[in-house]
């Protein structure tokens, strides 16, 4: 297995040229559209790639979420949700959601700043991805609403080429070709594995 990367190395990658859509392109589903059908407004969202140590090694956390929610229901998924008038920033409304959903604190939290953002067709959202760090793994409190299942993912594993896999999905009458990550038992595919793509690839320019 990969070993996993030290926070210093985060915060150097972090700091580079985000690699964008050419790296997010790597785990979309295809054909997937990028960008909205012309005259409509997509909503804004936030989405927190929150990282933790465990045991020395750095982890994230993903939800599953329940099955009982309009968009990617079962699916595994970032924490985060739609930009609400109160939210101040994009970031604001990504950590806002973390708390809502897995119930952190934003107090505490080292932000490293923005991934690129991500059209996402199947709920009209451009989702504006950040990447936080907290010293020590936070007390989570998900809620049973929204979230069925939080996953401890080490970092090392979506590094590891092996846990990429790709098959090909019937949808109806037309056939998607699908990217995603083998984690935890569990299929980490569309809009999730199209921004921890982008991740991964910032992190593949600091070896």
């Amino acid at each position: 297995m990969t070993s996993s990367p030290t926070i210093g190395r985060v915060r150097a990658a972090m700091q580079r040229p985000l690699p964008g859509l050419a790296a997010q392109i790597t785990m979309a589903p295809q054909p997937r559209p990028f960008s909205p059908l012309a005259g409509v407004e997509p909503r804004r969202a936030g989405v927190l790639l929150l990282l933790y140590p465990i045991n020395g090694a750095l982890h994230l956390a993903l939800t599953v979420r329940t099955s009982n929610l309009n968009h990617h229901s079962g699916q595994v998924s970032l924490p985060g949700g739609g930009w609400e008038k109160g939210d101040a920033s994009l970031q604001e409304t990504a950590l806002r959601e973390a708390r809502e959903e897995i119930g952190i604190a934003a107090g505490g939290l080292e932000l490293f700043g923005p991934l690129t953002p991500l059209y996402v067709p199947p709920s009209n959202n451009l989702v504006h991805p950040f990447v936080a760090y907290a010293g020590q793994r936070p007390v989570f409190h998900p809620d049973p609403q929204e979230v069925a299942e939080l996953l401890d993912v080490p970092l090392s594993i979506l590094l590891d080429p092996a846990t990429r896999r790709e098959e090909d999905w019937g949808r109806g009458e037309a056939t998607l070709h699908v990217p995603f990550y083998a984690v935890n038992g569990r299929q980490v595919w569309g809009a999730t594995a199209i921004v921890l793509a982008e991740f991964v690839a910032l992190l593949a320019l600091e070896t």
